[in-house]
């Protein structure tokens, strides 16, 4: 046994030199990258480090952090009975809006591939456009308007469907999936330009060669040719509608208020937003963060995973 770790030392210390000769051989590259890289350092790693730490402390800002141990978690997952409703609620946004904004993106992106050039780019600016629209929100508070005068409740009382308006924005039973309904409309955001270059980069012969190693229609050319040329955008995408779900706060604050009714729009970054900015308990909003960043980490394995048996 000692022997075996001797030669694995000596082995890694030779790994290190050679590593490291390399890097001085590259030392300019390294610069070019450096600025990035302390930037990536001090606005991501760092925060999320310091994040992690302040998990495991009492922090109220005015005081010094002080150490409790896993007592943020403890509280977290026994006794926050409002944060299991966010995590139910961030998971039923997920689950529903992330795949379907996600196959959305990408059959749009493949039908509008096949378009003329000038029409191609008029329908990417179309379909790109609800992702940074600013006022998305307002638009659809007037569609779901509770009083008669909401076009979605004047349609529906007009065709005799309902006989009194529905308040879609305070009544638990819609409020999510209204809030569902916006989210699937905005979620054509970066994901979608990515499918739309990823597309154009693949190259054409390999389709001429798939047809005559017997590939017969465009569902099959989709599957052996496109999807596999593809696995770095579709995995760039993914994460993206992951961090989209999973990030979900400014839709349900802006169209339900804050707090929604019985907590019915709650989720888990909105809780998160509330001890950290409206009760100032950053310790407690720090555990909230690590446990949210735990559960994407999971689901971007799982996601991995899946898309790795692509074209297979």
């Amino acid at each position: 046994m000692k022997e075996y770790l001797k030669k694995y030392f000596i082995l890694r210390r030779h790994e290190m030199k050679i590593t490291w000769k390399k890097m001085k051989q590259n030392k300019s590259s390294y610069l070019f990258l450096a600025p990035y890289a302390i930037l990536f350092a001090v606005f991501y790693i760092l925060p999320v480090c310091s994040s992690i730490c302040l998990s495991f402390t009492y922090y109220n800002i005015l005081e010094p952090p002080k150490f409790i141990g896993l007592q943020n978690y403890i509280n977290l997952i026994l006794q926050d009975d409002i944060f299991l409703t966010a995590i139910k609620n961030t998971f039923l946004i997920a689950v529903i809006t992330g795949p379907l904004g996600y196959i959305a993106s990408f059959l749009f992106a493949w039908l509008i591939n096949e378009l003329p050039r000038w029409i191609r780019t008029i329908a990417v600016i179309i379909f790109y456009a609800p992702s940074i629209a600013g006022n998305v929100y307002v638009i659809f508070s007037i569609f779901f308007r509770g009083d008669a005068y909401g076009y979605v409740n004047a349609f529906l009382m007009n065709l005799g469907i309902i006989d009194a308006p529905i308040l879609w924005l305070t009544n638990p039973d819609y409020m999510l999936p209204v809030c569902m309904i916006v989210i699937l409309w905005m979620s054509l955001g970066t994901g979608f330009l990515s499918f739309v270059a990823g597309l154009q980069g693949v190259d054409r012969s390999q389709f001429e060669a798939g047809y005559m190693d017997g590939v017969k229609n465009r569902w099959q050319e989709l599957w052996y040719i496109t999807l596999p040329n593809m696995k770095p955008m579709l995995m760039f995408g993914a994460v993206m509608s992951i961090t989209q779900a999973f990030g979900v706060c400014d839709v349900t604050m802006a169209l339900c208020g804050y707090p929604s009714t019985d907590y019915a729009a709650r989720t888990v970054v909105t809780h998160l937003f509330d001890y950290g900015f409206s009760r100032f308990e950053m310790g407690y909003a720090s555990a909230i963060a690590t446990m949210l960043f735990l559960i994407m980490i999971l689901c971007n394995k799982a996601i991995q995973k899946l898309l790795g048996r692509v074209g297979t």
